[in-house]
């Protein structure tokens, strides 16, 4: 067998590791956010395919930098998969809406679109408590006496989405029919916060 087909089955090795990890994971322990356990297992996967991959006899023939590279790819394997798989559905508007279409018999009249948003998604996915959880424990924000405050951490993080969305997302992006530049700055046409929004 060559070097290429060890490295393909110890990488098929890593994916059923990885499934197997995961599946485990979201049955039986708790999980505070989907992305960062989806990462720890990416990791946890690569581990003990990585400890396969110096145990057993089969593997011997590739050479130590050849197992250091498989290492890496799988952790960005576990990463890709982490991102692309469940982060994807558990935070995906768009796998809402066709979720909900198919809820609905497979039609909602478009001008029930907003309602439908804001009356049910956000009840049913408990969209702000998911987020603001989220956040919690990215420590981009703190809770103190029913005020959600900025961290320093969560400042920068704020500044740097704000300027890469201002000056890296698309100009002219398709929104129903029309070429838009609205969503570089989605303040901009938005309603100005009421005073009592803030914390006194």
């Amino acid at each position: 067998m060559t070097k290429c087909w060890r490295a393909l089955w110890a990488t098929a090795l890593f994916a059923v590791l990885l499934v197997a990890v995961y599946l485990i994971h979201v049955r039986f322990l708790t999980v505070n956010v989907v992305f960062y356990a989806a990462m720890a297992d990416g990791v946890i996967a690569a581990v003990l395919a990585g400890g396969l991959l110096l145990g057993l006899r089969c593997f011997r023939p590739l050479g130590g930098f050849e197992k250091l590279q498989l290492f890496v790819i799988w952790l960005l394997l576990g990463y890709a998969s982490a991102i692309s798989v469940p982060t994807v559905v558990d935070r995906s508007l768009s796998f809402y809406l066709l979720e909900k279409l198919q809820q609905r018999g497979g039609g909602i009249r478009q001008s029930a679109f907003e309602d439908v948003f804001t009356q049910e998604y956000m009840v049913e996915h408990r969209l702000v408590d998911v987020r603001l959880t989220e956040q919690l424990e990215s420590g981009t924000i703190v809770i103190e006496n029913g005020c959600v405050k900025l961290t320093p951490q969560g400042e920068r993080v704020a500044s740097a989405g704000r300027f890469f969305r201002q000056h890296f997302l698309p100009k002219r992006r398709l929104l129903m029919g029309e070429y838009s530049d609205d969503l570089t700055d989605p303040f901009r046409r938005g309603r100005v916060l009421e005073p009592d929004y803030r914390c006194q």
